[in-house]
This record gives C-alpha cells, structure tokens and sequence, in this order.
C-alpha cells in the first residue's frame, strides 16, 4: 500500500512536469512569431540623393602623331639618266631650286626634230602666202581675166592648208618643248630633303620617287579622338604634347582643325594640331601624346558609379517616385572625378538610390533616407 503511494506521487510529479514544458514551448513560439512578424512589416532603410546637373570637364592623354605640313615625292616624269644631282639628304631647299637634272637623248633628238618640221612648215605656210597674196593682187587690178577664179581659189585654199600645217608643228614642237622642261625637278616649296633614291647615272623612269621633300617648319599633330569625346569642346585651343626624344619637356600646339566625321573602322574622329618647328626641335614622324582638358557645352548629371545598376537587359538608376522605386534606363558618358556622366529621363531634384541593385524592384518602397 505504502509502495502504491509512492509510486503515485512520483507519477503525479512527472505529468506536471511535462506539462509545464509544454506550456513553455508554446510561449516561446508565440513571442518568436510575433517578433518576425513586427520585423517584416518595418520598410528597410535606403540611403538616397537628390539630383543636381553640373559642369563636365575631363583631362585625357591620347597617343599622336607629329607629320609634315606639307610633303611631296617628286618623280622623274619621263625615262632618262639622272645627269646630275644638286642636293643631298637633309639639305635645306628653296622653292623653286634645280634640285635634279635628267638627261634623255631620244627626247632631244625628237625635239631637234620637231623643230625642224616646224620651219620646214613654216617656210611652206609663207611661200603659200605670199603666192596668195600676189594673185589676190593681180585679180582686183583694171585688166579683166588676168587671173582666173579657180587660180585664186586653189590658191587660197593652199594657203589654208599650209597654215593649218604650220599652226599643228608650231603645237608639237612646243608640247616637246614642255617636255623636255620635265627634265629639271626643282623644288615645289620651302623644305627638306628627306630622301634620296637615285644617283649620278641612275636610269629613272616615270614609278621612281627621285627625292622626297618635306616642310617641317610648321608640324601637324594629328590625334584620333574616340567618338564618346567629339562632341565635347576643349577648354582652351591650345594642347600640350610630350615627345619621347624629349620626356621631361612639354610643347604647345593650337587647335587648327577637325576631320568632321567618324572613321567606321577606328570610331574616332580626326583632331590636327599645329605646331611651329621654327626652331627645328622635333621631327616629323615622331609619336607624341597630348593631354586634351574636355569640357561638355552645357550641363550634365554625375552620379557615383553604384548608383548604376546593370544586368543583362539593362543600364538604370533607381528613383524615388510617390514613394516607391522606379526603374529608369540610363547611358553612360565620360568617366569624370566626381563620377559617371549620365542620360536618361531625369531632371534636376530627383531622389536616386545611393546603391542600386536589380534585387529592388519597381514598384518597391522602403524608408528612403538622404545620405550615404
């Protein structure tokens, strides 16, 4: 009896027991929903700005080239001997100097030729004349039948003939002339020599470059410039420019002209330079690089680059529209100090998010706070 008591109580002891861990269980559950059900209901905090337009300006260094102002490659124009030489590599030339004689022995001759044809012609067009004009005479005198009309007529259609005669060999023997002039190459302006292909006996002929003059007193710096940069305008007409002759020295050159258009195959746009070589410093041919200071014609918006969002479909930014996100499609301009250069359908006083993200839809709100 006294077992069975015992055996009760313990029985007692262990039911109370275990429903007393029961009803802890429960509570706890109860409060943790109840906690995750107040947290999901609270809007995150997103940090935000306020956009404002401002000035853009950029400085780039681009690879150049430094070329002649001007430059030609002269060519012996008939086939010949070169007779004689008066210049050599990096003689300085006037315009207008012998730089070159050519000697051709069949022109001559055929100029010798044709001179003679030309007198021959010339004597035949003045005896026609002259027979001419004495029947023309005679036929106008008191004495009727003197001449006869087809005499006259025969007469004057000779000298016609002859004069016609005299006219084409006088052509010919001045085109031979003009010819034999191409025998001497004098220099087309004020320059170099920068190349000497032929020599003192050397057989040239009408596809041999004789010699190459340049005018490197004043160098054109031309720079191709990518197309995201031709719209935009350089502060100042002047660029500086090192060369690697010379890498502790910067030069100047002035903004002379652009191409106007965009190469499709590099997508850059011609930019030349001009730089005055009075001083023979630099030398045609050189790589260089410039330093171009950019600057937009008028305002543009500059964001942080996480405030651009991008995934496979698109490019945005994020704003903040009656409280809620709003995605809005963005491209991209210059890279500048402050930031990105954007543009899209924004204007100024618009609220972006500071990170944006694709995991923030549109639509979404949350507690959009200024600041970083």
């Amino acid at each position: 009896m006294k077992s069975n008591t015992i055996f009760m109580k313990h029985l007692l002891f262990l039911i109370l027991t275990v429903c007393m861990l029961a009803a802890c269980k429960n509570n706890s559950g109860t409060k943790q929903t109840s906690t995750t059900t107040a947290t999901a209901g609270t809007p995150d905090t997103v940090p935000v700005f306020v956009l404002h337009d401002t000035s853009v300006a950029k400085s780039i260094e681009l690879p150049a080239e430094l070329l002649p102002y001007e430059q030609s490659e002269l060519f012996a124009r008939v086939q010949g001997y070169v007779k004689e030489m008066k210049v050599d590599l990096g003689d300085r030339v006037r315009r207008g100097q012998t730089l070159a004689l050519i000697e051709a022995p069949e022109l001559n001759t055929k100029q010798a030729e044709y001179q003679s044809s030309l007198h021959a012609a010339r004597a035949k067009y003045m005896s026609s004349n002259d027979m001419y004009q004495r029947l023309n005479k005679a036929s106008q005198a008191n004495t009727p039948g003197i001449v006869a009309p087809v005499e006259l007529t025969r007469s004057r259609n000779q000298l016609l003939a002859d004069s016609a005669s005299y006219q084409a060999s006088k052509q010919l023997a001045r085109s031979y002339s003009q010819v034999a002039g191409l025998l001497v190459l004098r220099a087309p302006f004020d320059g170099i020599i920068t190349a000497r292909n032929a020599d003192r006996g050397a057989l040239v002929g009408n596809n041999q470059v004789v010699l190459t003059v340049q005018n490197n007193r004043t160098l054109r710096l031309r720079i191709a410039v990518p197309e995201l940069y031709n719209a935009s305008n350089t502060a100042t007409k002047q660029a500086a420019f090192r060369v690697d002759a010379f890498p502790e020295k910067l030069f100047t050159a002035t903004l002379s002209r652009k191409s106007g258009t965009i190469d499709p195959t590099t997508r850059t746009e011609q930019w030349e330079y001009k730089f005055d070589n009075s001083k023979n410093e630099l030398k045609a041919g050189s790589f260089a690089y410039v330093k171009l200071n950019l600057q937009r014609a008028g305002n543009s918006f500059v964001v942080m680059p996480t405030a651009i969002a991008t995934n496979q479909e698109r490019r945005f930014v994020i704003k903040v529209k009656d409280g809620k996100a709003e995605w809005v499609d963005v491209r991209q301009g210059m890279s500048t100090e402050k930031g990105l250069e954007i543009f899209g359908n924004l204007s100024n006083g618009d609220t972006l998010v500071v990170r944006a993200t694709d995991e923030r839809k549109a639509g979404s709100v949350a507690y959009w706070k200024t600041g970083k």
